[in-house]
């Protein structure tokens, strides 16, 4: 069955409006970016132009102007507007100068409308807000959820927090083995050496791989610096791990959720929570089965609490939100979301005989807080995972 997700309407519709901004897709790898702009190539009825960057020679400016000079001809010769696609545009040098010359001196007509793709959220919003501002809208292509895998792919539930979702992994669902080669080679070490390694300033690449690996063992879990360099040879300092989880974050690999505080300035927490943006990272390092892992209560709790912590980060990836975790002595709420004054607790109840729940002494502590039980006695497990964190956070 072919299976065509929501965010290619809704693109497509912003897109077919040609209005002046620059129309800008991020998201992880293998999430089906590049579907969704050949899907949209394929349904519009005027000249588009799509081009990859992601080339192992390295482009330039060129690059972008000679694609800009395509749709310009093409359109032309059309008499109609045109669509350029540039695709994996953070690994172009200079990109971002460049449309941005290319797109204020774009034509009254014929229309021209723009979409750039990227799977470095950090390199791309570089571009974005030092030469483009003003100029882009941003949409956000995430991780498959629940909904999306039991729709195109009848899974269960169960089946999503073990495998995750990647759509290009679900043909090799049926040998565990194989699947497990196919996340580890040809989706986290792509991105680790194309989207990290290849595009920041890495003084321990070794470090960095090791990061990843150990954070994959421990989902969400707060794990101190101290511990960490305790654990992983040669690690530096302190510093060093709390960048290398930011660049890993811009990835969308793994985020180390800071304590809760009130205080505007946050102080970087000496424990961050680690979680990783989708299960089959965790899977697919682990030497667990699926069915070892069902019935292990305590690890398949921490997928659960895991993935629910990934849903918040690829739903609620916006400077709009704050996501972060709360714990005092024995007592801990799992997730905390803040949007400006108001905040939200978050309990998973998955089985695990872990701390206190804290939300009454975090309520008693923040008397606006509203909490929010997922699992258990409180929202179905089903239910939430079926439905964008946005709607209980009202």
């Amino acid at each position: 069955m072919k299976f065509t997700r929501q965010i290619f309407y809704n693109l497509k519709e912003n897109i077919s409006k040609h209005t002046s901004v620059i129309h800008v897709l991020i998201g992880p790898r293998q999430v089906g970016k590049t579907t969704i702009a050949r899907q949209i190539q394929e349904s519009v009825d005027f000249p588009v132009i799509y081009a990859s960057a992601d080339s192992p020679v390295p482009l330039d400016a060129s690059w972008i102007e000679t694609q800009w000079r395509r749709v310009l001809a093409e359109s032309n010769a059309a008499n109609k507007p045109g669509l350029i696609i540039l695709d994996e545009i953070q690994k172009v040098r200079g990109w971002s100068e460049t449309i941005k010359t290319l797109w204020d001196s774009r034509p009254n007509s014929p229309a021209i409308s723009m979409l750039i793709l990227g799977s470095s959220s950090l390199l791309m919003q570089e571009g974005l807000t030092e030469s483009l501002a003003g100029r882009f809208f941003l949409h956000r292509c995430n991780h498959w959820d629940y909904s999306e895998c039991k729709t195109a792919f009848g899974w269960n539930l169960e089946k999503w927090i073990f495998f995750g979702g990647y759509p290009g992994a679900v043909p090799f669902t049926d040998d565990e083995n194989s699947w497990k080669r196919y996340i580890t080679d040809s989706l986290i070490e792509t991105v680790v050496a194309r989207d990290v390694l290849q595009m920041s300033k890495i003084t321990k690449p070794v470090l960095l791989r090791h990061l990843f690996a150990l954070a994959a063992t421990l989902p969400a879990q707060c794990v101190s610096y101290t511990k960490m360099l305790g654990q992983l040879h040669d690690a530096g300092n302190t510093t060093t791990l709390a960048h290398y989880l930011k660049l890993l974050e811009s990835a969308f690999l793994v985020s180390g959720l800071e304590l809760f505080s009130r205080n505007k300035i946050r102080k970087r927490g000496s424990s961050p929570k680690l979680v990783l943006w989708n299960n089959a990272l965790i899977n697919a390092l682990s030497t667990r089965t699926f069915d070892a892992a069902v019935i292990d209560a305590a690890w398949w709790g921490r997928l659960v609490e895991n993935a629910v912590g990934a849903s918040l980060c690829n739903n609620l990836n916006s400077i709009e939100y704050a996501i972060t975790y709360w714990r005092q002595g024995n007592y801990e709420v799992d997730y905390v979301v803040s949007r400006g004054s108001q905040t939200w607790a978050i309990e998973v109840k998955s089985g695990t005989g872990k701390r206190l729940s804290g939300l009454a002494r975090f309520q008693h502590q923040y008397p606006g807080a509203k909490p929010l039980i997922i699992g258990g006695t409180g929202i179905p497990l089903e239910e939430f995972f079926s439905t964008d964190p946005k709607h209980w956070l009202q």
